[in-house]
Formats: C-alpha cells, sequence, structure tokens
C-alpha cells in the first residue's frame, strides 16, 4: 500500500505539474493578444526563451540554493556554486526516500512555478525592451534571485520560520515576478505615444482580443494543477478531500473576480471592458493562490472579487502614476499578489498579519531591489531599450526579423 501511495503521489504531483506548464502557452496568448500586431512574434520568442531558460538555471544552481540550505537562515547554501561536492543532482538523489513522492517529481514541479514567475515580467514590459537584456535578466532571475526568496519561505528560511503563510504562491511567485517587473518599467520607461505632455493617457489597444481570452481561459485551467499540486499529495482520504476543496476554490475565486471587475468596469467606465474581465480572471485566481484550502466557497469567492475590483482600480492607478504595463501584469500578479497574501488570517486561524506582512515586504525589498541593479547593469552595459524607429516600426523585425501578421502588411517593392 505504501508504494502504491508513492506511485500514486508521484504521478498526481508530475500531472499538476504538466498543468503548470501549460500556463507557459496562457501567459504566450494572453500577452500576444494584448500588444499591437507588430510586437507579436517577439513577444512569443520572449516567452517560450524565458521557460526554456528558466527550467535550464533552475536545473543548475536554482533548486539547489532553494532546498539545500539549513533551516532558518537568510542567506543559502553555495556549496555548490563553490566547487564543493554537492549539486542539483545529490540534493534530487538524496530525496528519493521521501514519504510522498519522489524528489524529481518535486523539482518539475517547482521548475514550472520559477519559469511562472518570469512569464510576470514579459507582459509588463512588452513593446519596447531588447529581447536579448531580457533574457539575460530571465537567467538571473530564475537562477538567483527567485530562488533566494523562495529558500526564505518553501525552502525553510527565516520568512517560514516566523509563520509566513503562502500555501501556492500569491507572494513567493506572483507578487515576487511583479516586484521585478516593476523594477523593469521604471528603467525602462512608458511606450512612445501612451501618454501626452498634459497628463492625458492615450490607450494603445491589443491586436487579438480572441487570442488573450484563449490564454485567460489557459491560465483558469493551468492554475487547478498550480494550487492543486501545493497539497503536495493525494493517496489518502484527507488529501484527497482537500485537492477537492482547492480546485472548486480556485475556480470559485477566479469567477468572483470576473463578475466584479466586469461590474466595476461597466459603473465605472460605462463599458463592459474584455481586458478587464480577463484581468479580473487573473486577479481572482493570484487572490486565492496564498491559501485555496481554508476558506469556504463562498469565502473564496468574495476574496477572488475583491482581487478582482482591487485590479481594475490598480489598472487605472498606474497609469496615473505613468507606469506603462500592457497588460496589467504588475497589478493582476503584484498588487493582488498582496492581498491575496494578507487574506489569508482572514480564514486561517494558523496565520498572522504580523508575519504575513513582514513576508510581503521582505520578498518585495528583495526581489525589487536586486531586479533594479541587474536591469540598471544591462542599461548601462548593453541598453534595454530599442530604438524609436524600432520601437515605432515594431519590435518584430527589430528583434526577430519576422511578423506574425506578414499578410497585414503591403510588401516594399
Amino acid at each position: 500500500m505504501t508504494e502504491l501511495a508513492y506511485a500514486l503521489d508521484t504521478f498526481y504531483f508530475l500531472i499538476c505539474g504538466a498543468l503548470v506548464m501549460w500556463m507557459a502557452a496562457g501567459f504566450s496568448m494572453l500577452e500576444a493578444g494584448l500588444v499591437r500586431s507588430k510586437n507579436t512574434a517577439e513577444i512569443l520568442t520572449k516567452n517560450i526563451a524565458l521557460f526554456a531558460i528558466a527550467c535550464t538555471m533552475y536545473l543548475l544552481v536554482g533548486y539547489y540554493l532553494m532546498y539545500s540550505s539549513s533551516a532558518g537562515g537568510v542567506l543559502p547554501s553555495l556549496g555548490f556554486l563553490l566547487g564543493g561536492e554537492n549539486s542539483v543532482d545529490a540534493v534530487l538523489a538524496g530525496g528519493d526516500d521521501a514519504p510522498y513522492y519522489s524528489a524529481r517529481a518535486d523539482f518539475f514541479f517547482q521548475v514550472v512555478f520559477v519559469a511562472t514567475a518570469m512569464s510576470i515580467v514579459s507582459g509588463a514590459v512588452a513593446e519596447r525592451m531588447k529581447l536579448w537584456a531580457f533574457l539575460i535578466f530571465a537567467v538571473i532571475l530564475t537562477g538567483f534571485i527567485y530562488p533566494v526568496s523562495g529558500y526564505w519561505t518553501w525552502g525553510g528560511g527565516w520568512l517560514a520560520e516566523i509563520g509566513f503563510s503562502d500555501y501556492a504562491g500569491s507572494g513567493i511567485v506572483h507578487m515576487a515576478g511583479a516586484s521585478a517587473a516593476l523594477a523593469g518599467v521604471l528603467v525602462l520607461g512608458p511606450r512612445k505615444g501612451k501618454y501626452g505632455k498634459d497628463g492625458a493617457i492615450y490607450a494603445i489597444p491589443g491586436a487579438n482580443m480572441p487570442l488573450a481570452t484563449l490564454g485567460t481561459f489557459i491560465l483558469w485551467l493551468g492554475w487547478f494543477g498550480f494550487n492543486g499540486g501545493s497539497e503536495l499529495k493525494v493517496s489518502d482520504v484527507a488529501s484527497a478531500n482537500n485537492m477537492a476543496q482547492v480546485l472548486v476554490n480556485t475556480n470559485a475565486a477566479a469567477a468572483g473576480g470576473v463578475i466584479a471587475a466586469l461590474i466595476l468596469a461597466k459603473t465605472w467606465f460605462r463599458k463592459a471592458d474584455l481586458t478587464m474581465a480577463l484581468n479580473g480572471a487573473i486577479a481572482g485566481l493570484v487572490s486565492i493562490t496564498a491559501d485555496p484550502l481554508s476558506p469556504s466557497a463562498l469565502g473564496a469567492t468574495l476574496i477572488g472579487g475583491f482581487g478582482g475590483l482591487l485590479v481594475v482600480v490598480s489598472i487605472v492607478s498606474l497609469d496615473k502614476l505613468k507606469l506603462d504595463d500592457p497588460v496589467g501584469a504588475i497589478s493582476a500578479h503584484g498588487v493582488v499578489g498582496i492581498w491575496g497574501v494578507l487574506a489569508v488570517p482572514l480564514s486561517n486561524g494558523s496565520a498572522s498579519f504580523g508575519a504575513q506582512i513582514i513576508g510581503i515586504l521582505g520578498i518585495f525589498i528583495w526581489v525589487f531591489v536586486a531586479s533594479l541593479i541587474v536591469w540598471l547593469i544591462l542599461k548601462a552595459v548593453m541598453g534595454v531599450r530599442v530604438s524609436e524607429e524600432e520601437e515605432y516600426e515594431g519590435v518584430d523585425l527589430a528583434e526577430c526579423g519576422l511578423e506574425a501578421y506578414p499578410e497585414f502588411n503591403v510588401a516594399k517593392k
């Protein structure tokens, strides 16, 4: 029976990881739909390349940094990086006698999480960033920055010791990704034509709303693996029931986010804004990710609904601050990620607001400051922004040498 449970939990973990991997397609489609057609091929290139980079860097160093260090610490173990005997393979092999599942299943599940964090950055810096500057940043974030704060929390570091609670990563994954994105947006500046000298804000519509909607549904589906897999096992009655509750709550929160965002958009803008509804779904999902187990289904709907309201307000507010985020990633994953972490004590008696606030500050300060330093170095060394002419013509041609929709343009003679 023990071997059967081990096999079942390992299989369940791997399937959930595969669902989270499918979220990479969701981010790709969502971002491709929300940018202009002349920038589509480049953002798709970024998404598939960042996923490959994240998987490789987490294999080489990230997983070791996150899970080989002593409990309660601040700095992760650097033994492998300094030429010690330990390695990522050794960490994996040493966990094969874990009571629930194969250590390699844990690695597979964790590696797709780090790719999710990096995907958040992609949309926020879209349409004006140099491709290779972005990819170099992906190396640093996925190999070093994310694993350090990941060690503090899921790796048993100091935030875990003080009782910080984040079931599936509202703060650890989503707020972290948004913090890196915010640093990038500050260094990069807004797109040309987004803001007028008189304070006017000009909408820059995306090219493909059906694609953006498809991407949101893919993310919604993938989130069942994101949150469901974080239960870590399914082979006993209690865990199976928990998994079911997590999926019910995840779905309910997403639905609540859509409804709330759509109603607020209609009330505020007099229009049923599809982009706000899509971001409402993402916001609802991010809201419940910090604890999809403790609330009731109705409670999860309300938590997601508040996230849906918050994302609309945040998108409008960031625009007024001239922080140009083409897909609303900083709002949906960052601002709402903070809400998700703060919402945990509302239904989980073992969590405290004090520990949650410390966790938010710790993760944000580390990821934002480290990312800002990397962005500034990249700006000084190679530049991070394409030329004004390249931005006008579209980064597809400048960075990739091809267009996603070549039939839209008349061939030059």
